[in-house]
Formats: structure tokens, C-alpha cells, sequence
């Protein structure tokens, strides 16, 4: 599965998504729709990691669960 191209502080908007062909998404809509999308998730997952590192959670443990979590996402459209 491809992934997009980017480097973790770019902005949504500044990612290449591809489709799993490799052609490009460019519907400005959609890309409109994947930024807030992204943008929400980053700002849940960071008020998650704060509220655990104010309960004295270890970093590297938050970051490895938040990666388990983003790991055992299913995808409801997989053809088989």
C-alpha cells in the first residue's frame, strides 16, 4: 500500500495521496476533506498524549500504543 508522501510535519495539503494504483488524488474537495480530517486527528492525538504525560506516563510507551492503535485500523472497503 503506498504511503503518502510527506514527512510527518507537513501540512495535509502539502501530502501527495495516491490511490493504491499510485495516480494521484487531486479532487480539491477530497484533499479539502483528508486536511481536516488530519488536522482533527492530530489534535485529538496530542490532547491524548498530554493528558498521558500529565499522568506520568512514559513518552515512549504513548508513542508505541497511539502506533498499535493506527496499526489495528481496519479498512471497511477492502475487496478480497
Amino acid at each position: 500500500m503506498p504511503k503518502p508522501l510527506s514527512t510527518p510535519s507537513d501540512d495535509a495539503g502539502e501530502i501527495r495521496w495516491q490511490r493504491p494504483d499510485g495516480s494521484v488524488v487531486a479532487c480539491t474537495e477530497k484533499i479539502k476533506v483528508l486536511r481536516e480530517n488530519l488536522a482533527e486527528l492530530r489534535q485529538v492525538a496530542q490532547n491524548a498524549f498530554e493528558d498521558a504525560l500529565l499522568m506520568e506516563c512514559a513518552e515512549e510507551q504513548i508513542r508505541a500504543v497511539f502506533l498499535e492503535v493506527i496499526a489495528s485500523l481496519e479498512n471497511p472497503y477492502r475487496r478480497d
